[in-house]
């Protein structure tokens, strides 16, 4: 596939070298779902641990919503601090029908050594297995149980964010969106990186990109319908699935909001983003120019990728660190 015209030089550099799976998800099938993740679990095991020995982690098994399974947090805390310490709530990528919790221990890892907080990513269910409200729900019950058992693992519960990249952004928007409407806990701060925010896929973004580096409108399709079935795209989805359906955004937790320019949510993003200080809520919006969705990721040392973990180290700290 040939890149972008506009796609960051150094990004290009480091696709040349990057091992990115093809996954054609305009073929894809359900019944593929289950190989791809092994697929990529086993790529995550075989990739060497990063050692952090100011870092501890633990996994602990918590009461699920009512009626569902238990919900696995893997808590990630600095050693030898005690609390009480402001917390991340993280959710993991993986457009709602992949990934796990071990993804993201390199990026949480790094979070607790930079700004000595606690970090807690949640593994909740996967579509379509579990459509809609399985991954949500579970990821607001996870939520709230750290809230409540917050002094067991020295947290402040008043200095508490949700975040997320990706399908985990998104899911951060809409337990920030539950909690406001349930009337607890308490979120301090949103901090959504690239959040898949809409399923009716009727941007410009949305329909430009068909080819992508990393996740097209094929990709989102895929996954939007994983998640709700024939609802998606219909009248009627609820904000808690697709928070870009939400009518009223105020009241919620200051936001910080990051998007690549060269990726299918960018004007979803950007809409969300404008909203939301239309709403009275103060919010921090990055649109990276010449990037693609996950580039950080993908080729983490090119400058606007160290640019981008940079601005979000820096909202953290203003916003958890006071």
């Amino acid at each position: 596939m040939p890149f972008h015209r506009d796609l960051d030089p150094e990004l290009a550099a480091g696709l040349e070298k990057a091992f990115l799976p093809p996954v054609d998800f305009a073929r894809l099938s359900p019944d593929d779902l289950p190989g791809l993740r092994r697929r990529m679990a086993a790529g995550f095991a075989a990739m060497p641990p990063v050692h952090r020995p100011g870092v501890v982690v633990e996994d602990h098994l918590v009461p699920g919503p009512d009626g569902a399974p238990d919900v696995r947090l893997r808590v990630h805390r600095p050693a030898g601090r005690s609390g009480p310490l402001p917390c991340l709530y993280w959710m993991h990528p993986g457009g709602m029908v992949v990934g796990t919790v071990e993804m993201d221990d390199a990026r949480l890892g790094g979070y607790v050594e930079e700004l000595g907080c606690v970090a807690v990513s949640v593994d909740y269910r996967l579509a379509p297995e579990h459509p809609h409200p399985a991954p949500v729900e579970d990821c607001y019950a996870g939520l709230v149980w750290t809230a409540k058992n917050a002094g067991e693992f020295g947290i402040d519960p008043g200095r508490m964010a949700v975040g997320g990249a990706s399908a985990g952004g998104g899911l951060a928007a809409a337990i920030a969106l539950l909690a406001r409407d349930r009337g607890a806990p308490d979120v301090a701060f949103q901090l959504l990186v690239c959040p898949m925010l809409d399923d009716r896929n009727d941007t410009p973004s949305s329909r430009e990109f068909t080819d992508a580096v990393t996740w097209n409108r094929a990709a989102n399709l895929f996954a939007w319908k994983a998640l709700l079935g024939e609802a998606a795209g219909t009248d009627g989805v609820p904000p808690y699935a697709a928070p870009a359906r939400a009518a009223d955004l105020s009241g919620l937790p200051p936001a910080y909001l990051e998007v690549g320019e060269l990726e299918v949510f960018r004007d979803e993003c950007a809409d969300y983003a404008r909203r939301l200080v239309r709403s009275g809520v103060s919010t921090e919006f990055h649109l990276y120019p010449g990037a693609f969705h996950g580039f950080d990721v993908v080729v983490p040392d090119a400058q606007v990728s160290r640019r981008a973990n940079a601005d979000r180290l820096a909202a953290l700290r203003r916003a958890l660190l006071r």
